[in-house]
């Protein structure tokens, strides 16, 4: 197929799922049907109709007002919308395995429907601090779902399924054990599980420590400094799961080029039989 209308077509593909993913947010928050109920506007109300659900074009060619009582519609809209399309595009781009065979692209889109559940977390995390079932649970699924998928095409099903249990252990087992031992005042049991779908996506324990890794670096990052600016306090309230969403796309993206360029430094300057 040709690589120029698989990225349109996953552009495309990425921005109705991103405005999927804004409705989606809103109608969790209001304990409402995620499937079947109509998209409105969260100020007046008004059911939107689908020429005001066109992704991006729609917020543009409204000047960023709702077409009924005027009143601004927030940037997170089109902002979404590109960042989810991007998103899958990226991901296509960046893919480090091989597409070829039905089963190389049948987890890649999974992948790809994990990522719209994880924009699900992302912006409900940041936003009221809590990761939602609704989004989880099905996260978990694609995750069981992209295993089994790998156990019916490995080579060694038992080395598959004792590294994807240890990137259980360590993806989700260590924030339990957090979450246990601060009585859920470090940690929200929704990490937990949110570490028990990304280590299953992952199936891979280096990559599992690399994500775990890549969340707390981040997370170092951006918390510390606002510390240290007096922004936040250590009595605030972080959310962790956009943290640890961003650890496990740079690892499922990059991870296996990071892991062997550390191999590779990490080999420098040992002896050999040959040196000795």
């Amino acid at each position: 197929m040709n690589e120029t209308l698989i990225i349109i077509g996953l552009t495309l593909l990425g921005l109705c799922f991103g405005s999927f993913v804004n409705a989606a947010v809103w109608r969790i928050k209001k304990k409402k049907n995620l499937w079947n109920d109509r998209s409105q506007c969260v100020h007046c109300h008004h059911k939107l109709a689908a020429y005001d659900l066109i992704p991006v074009f729609s917020w543009l060619s409204l000047r960023g007002k709702c077409r009924y009582c005027k009143k601004p519609i927030s940037r997170q809209y089109p902002f979404v919308e590109v960042a989810v399309a991007l998103f899958f595009v990226g991901s296509y781009l960046f893919w480090p395995y091989m597409l070829t065979g039905v089963a190389p692209w049948l987890i890649f889109s999974l992948w790809l429907i994990a990522g719209v559940m994880l924009a699900i977390l992302f912006i409900y995390d940041l936003k009221w601090l809590l990761l939602p079932d609704k989004a989880t649970f099905p996260l978990i699924g694609v995750g069981v779902l992209t295993v089994a998928v790998k156990l019916v095409t490995a080579q060694d099903i038992a080395t598959t399924l004792i590294s994807t249990a240890l990137a259980v252990l360590i993806l989700s087992g260590i924030y339990l054990i957090v979450f246990i031992w601060s009585k859920g005042k470090w940690i929200g049991f929704g990490d937990v599980k949110l570490g028990l779908a990304l280590a299953l996506l992952l199936g891979d324990w280096q990559l599992a420590l690399l994500a775990l890794f890549l969340a707390n670096l981040i997370g170092c990052i951006v918390v510390l400094p606002a510390m240290a600016q007096n922004k936040l306090k250590r009595t605030s309230h972080i959310p962790f799961g956009p943290f640890l969403i961003a650890g496990f796309i740079i690892a499922g993206l990059f991870g296996p080029a990071i892991i062997d360029w550390y191999l590779a430094i990490s080999m420098i300057g040992i002896p050999t039989t040959d040196t000795i």
